[in-house]
Parts: structure tokens; C-alpha cells; sequence
């Protein structure tokens, strides 16, 4: 399958979708997989509490917020992939974040769940066919394809792993 077009997602999506380069999931995944693990995993624990300035998320924060997400979208390509019909609703990042409570965990304890998470994402993507990437369903009161929902996942990684080097690092 190619990359996403219009009218596959929501217009705003495309930032992140443009951001991840390659002409498949299996390229893209190939591309950045490996990187952004390497990337996260080499935050060190003394930047762990940091945040770049007052009311903005902790690093600690930022992960927790990449596993949520993930996770959201992972669960929207497989209802979708599957051929589920019922609109999936919004997610709201900042109460997930307010409600996280990273304070409890260790940055090893997130990175871990975040490195498990990747690969579970990475072999689910792969799984998908053709068919199933064309697939579409309605999130947020938005339609989206499965193919984009793919290219969406890797792009907001790669969105905040600028944020993470521009502000925090």
C-alpha cells in the first residue's frame, strides 16, 4: 500500500504523517523502528523530571504520553482492520497525562513498556494486508484509513522525538 492520501485522515494528521518518509509501513517501519527505540532508550534519569518550562510535561510525561497514544491508535487500526462499524470516540492526552501517574514509576519502568509496545505495534502493522490497510472507520468524529492510522503512528514518534531534542535535551 502507498502513502496516505486526502481523505484518508483528518487534515491535521498529516503533519505527522508526512513526517514519517517511505512509500510503505513495512519501509517506514524498517526506516525508523530501530532509531526511535535507540532514541528513547538513551534518555538518561536526570532528565527524567525535567520539563522545559512551567505547566509543560516532564520527559517522564512525554513517554507516557507516546505509550498512550500509541496504544489509542493501535486499538483504532485494529477495530477498523477488523471491520468494526461503531465510531471510536476522542482521546484527550492532557487528562491521560493528569492521570498517568508517572511520579510512580522509574523512567526504566516506561521505557520497557515503551520498548514492548513498539514491537507489539511493529508485528501488528506488519501482519496487515492490503485490504485491511484500505480499510476505514470513524474516530473523533473523523473518518481514517488503516494505512494512515500506520504512517500516524511512526510520525507522532518522530514529532516528539524533535520536540524532546528542540526543548528538552
Amino acid at each position: 500500500m502507498t502513502r496516505p492520501i486526502t481523505g484518508e485522515a483528518a487534515v491535521y494528521f498529516f503533519k505527522y504523517i508526512e513526517l514519517a518518509e517511505g512509500q510503505s509501513i513495512k519501509e517506514i517501519i524498517e526506516n525508523y523502528s530501530d532509531k526511535l527505540n535507540a532514541y528513547f532508550q538513551t534518555i538518561p534519569e536526570q532528565k527524567a523530571a525535567f520539563a522545559y518550562a512551567e505547566g509543560k510535561w516532564t520527559v517522564k510525561e512525554v513517554l507516557q504520553h507516546l505509550i498512550d497514544t500509541e496504544r489509542v491508535f493501535v486499538y483504532r487500526a485494529l477495530c477498523f482492520a477488523r471491520l468494526q462499524s461503531n465510531p471510536l470516540p476522542s482521546m484527550d492526552e492532557n487528562a491521560f497525562a493528569a492521570t498517568a501517574k508517572t511520579i510512580n514509576q522509574s523512567l526504566d519502568q516506561i521505557k520497557e513498556e515503551f520498548t514492548a509496545l513498539r514491537k507489539s505495534t511493529d508485528l501488528f502493522l506488519l501482519s496487515l494486508d492490503e485490504e485491511e490497510l484500505k480499510r476505514k472507520g470513524n474516530a473523533a468524529g473523523n473518518d481514517i484509513s488503516v494505512n494512515a492510522l500506520s504512517y500516524i503512528i511512526i510520525g507522532h514518534l518522530i514529532h516528539h522525538m524533535n520536540i524532546l531534542e528542540e526543548r528538552y535535551f
